[in-house]
């Protein structure tokens, strides 16, 4: 039987390049040998792909080599797009870069430009799980439940800014309050603001790594999260819940410290875990998302209300992630997740080759 190439992209550009490589470690030594050929492909910090050689080793290498962390000077006669991604040579593209340039749309879109089938959302759906603002936007459009904030920009003056404070408390909004990057992930450049005074620093931090920054309303809740997969009839897999090791669940303490605890499946009520599900499925639906998603959840202590954090829909593979771990605990283990969502991500391309693509008249 003819095993199915699938280039494996990894690295990139964020500050999250070296979860990536982690993650694809994990899909690496998952994925079935007998049914699949594995070809590693690395994005280096410059946004250029490495050979495949050096993609290889640097997959399998300890801490990132010294000449991965340099810009890498290409002349010009190198290609645009390496031959393990052009149509003919790979089967699939399973691309597990993480944050700004790898789950934001733009390699998507590159992907759908060459014609090749991906694992994962695609354009759209990307752009809306990475921008943090627009999705809440949307969410709260679909009268979604989730926690009130403002967005500013790196455009606006000083003293703009420094208006913040009131256009919050305007909102009903009080201390604490969470300043994030609008585009990341994996909680970096994010800061839990306890005092008016540290507002502007956390702003100025967020903005040294997007251009736009969320203000947040602080909710004194649980952390839920729920896994999605599926195309047109996507199903969630049972809640997990996030404890974290510090004051929130940081860069530090995702991957670094070992302090949070997993729960899974979370020690929730039936009803709020069947409504976490729910939401799972209708955020997954109204953002037109396609293959996978982690949607997270605050569960506010008291009230049991469910509110709708963010979207992650290139979630960590990790020894450590909860997308994994999730279908593990529902019943479907890593190997075979992995299966389905190469299945889907073929089902997709599938689906949209049957779109009419020539203009009207020569369709008469």
């Amino acid at each position: 039987m003819k095993r199915t190439r699938v280039v494996l992209l990894f690295g990139g550009k964020s500050a999250e390049r070296e979860v990536s490589r982690i993650s694809a470690r994990t899909i690496t030594s998952a994925l079935d040998p007998a049914k699949y050929e594995v070809i590693p492909l690395a994005v280096g910090e410059d946004g250029r792909f490495l050979p495949a050689a050096d993609s290889a080793r640097l997959l399998a290498s300890g801490p990132v080599p010294h000449k991965f962390r340099e810009g890498r000077s290409s002349s010009s006669s190198e290609a645009l797009v390496p031959v393990e991604i052009t149509p003919g040579v790979a089967d699939i593209i399973f691309p597990i870069i993480h944050g700004t340039s790898g789950e934001d749309g733009a390699l998507q879109g590159f992907l759908e430009t060459l014609g090749l089938p991906y694992v994962g959302a695609g354009v759209t759906a990307s752009a809306l799980g990475m921008d943090k603002a627009v999705f809440k936007a949307l969410l709260r459009d679909a009268r979604i439940p989730t926690p009130r904030g403002i967005t500013l920009s790196s455009s606006l003056s000083p003293r703009e800014r420094a208006g913040a404070r009131g256009n919050l408390e305007a909102m009903g909004v009080s201390l604490p309050v969470f300043v994030k990057p609008c585009c990341g992930g994996s909680s970096v450049g994010v800061t839990k603001v306890k005092t008016w005074e540290d507002l502007p620093p956390a702003i100025e931090l967020a903005l040294r790594y997007d251009e736009r920054v969320l203000v947040e309303e602080g909710v004194d809740a649980r952390e839920l999260e729920c896994a999605v997969l599926g195309n047109e009839d996507p199903r969630a897999s049972v809640p997990g819940e996030v404890v974290p090791g510090h004051e929130f669940y940081d860069y530090d303490d995702k991957y670094r410290d070992d302090k949070a605890r997993l729960l899974i499946p979370a020690p929730v009520s039936h009803a709020v875990g069947e409504q976490a599900r729910r939401l799972a499925v209708e955020v997954f639906r109204l953002c037109g998302v396609s293959g996978m998603a982690r949607v997270d959840f605050f569960l506010e202590r008291g009230s049991e209300r469910v509110l709708v954090n963010e979207m992650n829909t290139l979630p960590g593979f990790t020894a450590i992630s909860m997308y994994p771990k999730l279908w593990e605990a529902t019943g479907l283990p890593l190997r075979e997740l992995l299966d389905e969502l190469i299945h889907l991500a073929l089902e997709r391309k599938d689906r949209r080759s049957c779109l009419l693509t020539k203009p009207p008249a020569e369709l008469a």
